[in-house]
Protein backbone atom coordinates (compact mmCIF):
# COMPACT_ATOMS: atom_id res chain seq x y z
CA UNK A 1 0.00 0.00 0.00
CA UNK A 2 1.47 3.33 -1.08
CA UNK A 3 0.16 6.72 0.04
CA UNK A 4 1.05 10.17 -1.17
CA UNK A 5 0.32 12.54 1.72
CA UNK A 6 0.29 16.28 1.05
CA UNK A 7 0.38 18.32 4.24
CA UNK A 8 -0.03 22.08 4.45
CA UNK A 9 1.95 23.18 7.50
CA UNK A 10 1.96 26.47 9.41
CA UNK A 11 5.49 27.88 9.19
CA UNK A 12 5.23 29.24 12.73
CA UNK A 13 4.53 25.72 14.02
CA UNK A 14 7.15 23.84 12.01
CA UNK A 15 8.98 22.59 15.12
CA UNK A 16 5.74 21.08 16.49
CA UNK A 17 5.10 19.46 13.11
CA UNK A 18 8.58 17.93 12.98
CA UNK A 19 8.17 16.58 16.54
CA UNK A 20 4.84 15.01 15.57
CA UNK A 21 6.27 13.44 12.42
CA UNK A 22 9.24 11.94 14.28
CA UNK A 23 6.83 10.27 16.70
CA UNK A 24 4.49 9.23 13.87
CA UNK A 25 7.40 7.61 11.99
CA UNK A 26 8.38 5.60 15.09
CA UNK A 27 4.79 4.43 15.63
CA UNK A 28 4.40 3.69 11.91
CA UNK A 29 7.41 1.36 11.99
CA UNK A 30 5.68 -0.85 14.56
CA UNK A 31 3.01 -1.59 11.95
CA UNK A 32 5.45 -2.15 9.10
CA UNK A 33 4.92 1.37 7.74
CA UNK A 34 7.52 3.89 6.68
CA UNK A 35 7.87 7.40 5.38
CA UNK A 36 9.93 6.48 2.33
CA UNK A 37 10.57 10.01 1.14
CA UNK A 38 9.67 13.60 1.94
CA UNK A 39 9.65 16.68 -0.28
CA UNK A 40 9.23 20.19 1.13
CA UNK A 41 8.09 23.18 -0.92
CA UNK A 42 9.08 26.77 -0.36
CA UNK A 43 6.71 28.74 1.88
CA UNK A 44 3.77 30.47 0.24
CA UNK A 45 4.14 34.11 -0.82
CA UNK A 46 2.96 35.35 2.59
CA UNK A 47 5.39 33.05 4.40
CA UNK A 48 2.55 31.54 6.41
CA UNK A 49 2.59 27.92 5.26
CA UNK A 50 4.50 25.38 3.24
CA UNK A 51 3.66 22.00 1.81
CA UNK A 52 5.39 18.80 2.80
CA UNK A 53 4.77 15.74 0.65
CA UNK A 54 5.34 12.25 2.05
CA UNK A 55 5.54 8.95 0.20
CA UNK A 56 4.35 6.45 2.80
CA UNK A 57 4.13 2.68 2.60
CA UNK A 58 2.29 0.10 4.70
CA UNK A 59 2.03 -3.65 4.18
CA UNK A 60 -1.76 -3.41 3.83
CA UNK A 61 -4.92 -1.52 4.83
CA UNK A 62 -5.14 -3.38 8.16
CA UNK A 63 -1.67 -2.17 9.20
CA UNK A 64 -2.51 1.40 8.16
CA UNK A 65 -5.76 1.32 10.16
CA UNK A 66 -3.98 -0.06 13.23
CA UNK A 67 -1.39 2.72 12.99
CA UNK A 68 -4.10 5.38 12.82
CA UNK A 69 -5.76 3.97 15.98
CA UNK A 70 -2.52 3.74 17.98
CA UNK A 71 -2.74 5.45 21.38
CA UNK A 72 0.79 6.84 21.24
CA UNK A 73 -0.06 8.61 18.01
CA UNK A 74 -3.22 9.99 19.61
CA UNK A 75 -1.17 11.30 22.53
CA UNK A 76 0.73 13.68 20.23
CA UNK A 77 -2.26 14.66 18.07
CA UNK A 78 -2.20 18.11 19.66
CA UNK A 79 1.13 18.78 17.89
CA UNK A 80 -0.45 17.87 14.56
CA UNK A 81 -3.55 19.93 15.29
CA UNK A 82 -1.39 22.96 16.09
CA UNK A 83 0.71 22.71 12.95
CA UNK A 84 -1.25 21.16 10.08
CA UNK A 85 -3.74 23.30 8.17
CA UNK A 86 -4.78 20.67 5.62
CA UNK A 87 -4.02 17.06 4.71
CA UNK A 88 -4.67 15.29 1.43
CA UNK A 89 -4.11 11.53 1.21
CA UNK A 90 -3.91 9.82 -2.17
CA UNK A 91 -3.89 6.01 -2.23
CA UNK A 92 -2.01 4.38 -5.04
CA UNK A 93 0.20 1.54 -6.04
CA UNK A 94 3.74 1.19 -7.25
CA UNK A 95 4.04 2.76 -10.71
CA UNK A 96 6.23 2.00 -13.70
CA UNK A 97 10.02 2.02 -13.54
CA UNK A 98 11.01 4.63 -16.11
CA UNK A 99 14.61 3.42 -16.01
CA UNK A 100 13.58 -0.07 -17.15
CA UNK A 101 13.96 -1.08 -20.79
CA UNK A 102 10.26 -1.97 -21.13
CA UNK A 103 7.01 -1.63 -19.25
CA UNK A 104 5.86 -5.05 -17.93
CA UNK A 105 2.25 -3.85 -17.88
CA UNK A 106 2.24 -3.56 -21.66
CA UNK A 107 4.14 -6.71 -22.60
CA UNK A 108 2.31 -9.16 -24.77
Amino acid sequence: MTLVVILTVRCEALDAFRAYERKAAAVMARYGGAIERTVVTAPDSAGLSLKEIHIVTFPDEHAFSAYRRDGELGAVAHLRDASVVQTEILRGEEGPDYHAASDPLCRR
